[in-house]
């Protein structure tokens, strides 16, 4: 399952061995500043939709790239039975992780994640 790291100038989500063929990366870094909403998310696989890159088992796992042709780009790690975040970006204030509109993640500790991203993007603005 992807990490999430918060650190005082941006995210990073790191993806394991496995998760890494899906997305092409194992990592990507967003400033703070290019956050403008933050969700929790009981089912983060019905958060992902639109043609894609990626593994999809339905009803299991999504992980890659979500909304290719139209609607917002996502990067996705989303896992059944785990909660998640929908993580809203500001694609030309992200600028090297500019490549996407949102961040879809399923994260064990997800509400609490989610608190210190708001905290972190208040303090810096």
């Amino acid at each position: 399952m992807a990490l999430m790291n918060i650190s005082d100038t941006g995210l990073t989500i790191e993806f394991s061995g496995r998760e890494r063929t899906w997305p092409r990366r194992g990592s990507l870094t967003v400033p703070l500043a290019a956050v403008r909403r933050v969700t929790v998310v009981d089912n983060p696989l019905r958060a992902a939709h639109g043609t894609r890159r990626g593994l999809h088992a339905p009803g299991i796992v999504k992980i890659g790239v979500w909304g290719l042709v139209v609607g917002p780009r996502q990067l996705v790690a989303a896992y059944r039975g785990r909660p998640g975040l929908r993580v809203e970006l500001d694609r030309a204030a992200a600028g090297g992780g500019g490549d996407f509109d949102e961040l879809v993640l399923s994260l064990d500790d997800a509400r609490q994640t989610a608190r210190l991203i708001e905290q972190r993007v208040a303090s810096h603005r």
